[in-house]
């Protein structure tokens, strides 16, 4: 859009009019040149006579209009863009392991769909945070680096599909992944800036180079805290033998969890997962409102540029007359 950051300029325009109607004319400056014949000669003849033409009037009124016009600062404004701010660094850890295709936690939904829908909700609400996304299985992939821009990132969540990152599950290998961006991200943001990780899985680390709790102390010593969260209908004992969700290590997600100052949460279905976020995001406030700015580049130069050009055109024309 269109912007003009001095529109007050405007108040300009009626300068030369006003100064025309208000101060008293110029006054002949030297003497007058006598002309014994000049009642016969007609005025067509003698052009300093003749008042200006309506053109020429016409021409210093476009100028004057495009002057006051150039004065305005005439700019143009394009999409807003977000600016990182100060507050939290939290990087989305969320498996998406061939288990996650269970369907123990809503209705017909799996437990990658009820973490899309929830977790995605919780990424949208942390207004003045960056937020980061990292999928794994059994590799770890960076799907989203450290960024204002919450909706991209949900959006990515929303795009993942169960086992994209592999079958098993490398919790470790996650954790130090988590780890890498979030130090190069504060290498740039610096030391004061709060680093949180949130994993979310639904199973034990069965894949992978890193031990869990191994990357759990290096976490600890870069000063990152881990929230952890455990996925998956609560086990049940029936007639014919357990049910629920039995591959869940939740003494290592909460060994992590205490080793890095963090917390676990277990969520065994759809409202469970609602109020571990809600409780994340009362531990973990969110910093504030988004900062936005819109590029603009300047367009005085071309009525500028124009009212020069015609500032020439009038002095060569009247050059010849």
């Amino acid at each position: 859009m269109i912007h003009f950051a001095w529109p007050w300029m405007l108040l300009c325009l009626p300068l030369p009019w006003l100064a025309g109607r208000l101060l008293p004319p110029a006054k002949p400056q030297g003497g007058a040149l006598y002309l014994p014949f000049a009642a016969t000669v007609s005025s067509d003849w003698v052009p300093s006579l003749r008042t200006n033409p309506r053109w020429r009037v016409l021409l210093f009124t476009l100028v004057w209009m495009l002057l006051v016009g150039a004065a305005t600062r005439p700019q143009w404004l394009g999409e807003p863009q977000p600016v990182p701010t100060t507050g939290r660094r939290l990087m989305m850890v969320v498996d998406t392991s061939g288990s996650m295709a269970a369907q123990d936690m809503a209705g017909g939904a799996s437990r990658l769909q009820v973490v899309q829908a929830v977790a995605g909700d919780f990424i949208r609400h942390r207004t003045g945070d960056q937020v980061g996304l990292i999928l794994f299985g059994t590799r770890p992939y960076l799907q989203a680096p450290l960024t204002a821009d919450l909706s991209t990132v949900g959006q990515f969540l929303n795009e993942s599909v169960i086992g994209m990152a592999g079958p098993q599950t490398a919790i470790g290998d996650a954790i130090g992944l988590g780890i890498k961006r979030l130090e190069a991200h504060r290498a740039q943001a610096g030391p004061k800036s709060e680093m949180v990780l949130i994993l979310l899985t639904d199973g034990a680390n069965d894949a992978g180079l890193m031990d869990p709790i191994q990357a759990a102390k290096m976490a600890a010593t870069a000063g990152l805290k881990i929230y952890t969260i455990g996925v998956g209908a609560a086990e049940q004992q029936g007639i014919f033998g357990s049910g629920g969700n039995m591959d869940l290590d939740e003494a290592t997600l909460k060994s992590i969890a205490q080793i890095t100052g963090g917390a676990y949460f277990r969520a065994a279905d759809v409202n469970d997962l609602r109020d571990v976020y809600a409780q994340i995001d009362k531990i973990e406030p969110a910093s504030g409102q988004a900062q936005w700015y819109r590029p603009s580049s300047e367009w005085f130069a071309w009525p500028l540029g124009l009212a020069l050009l015609l500032s020439v055109l009038v002095v060569l024309m009247r050059e010849r007359t």
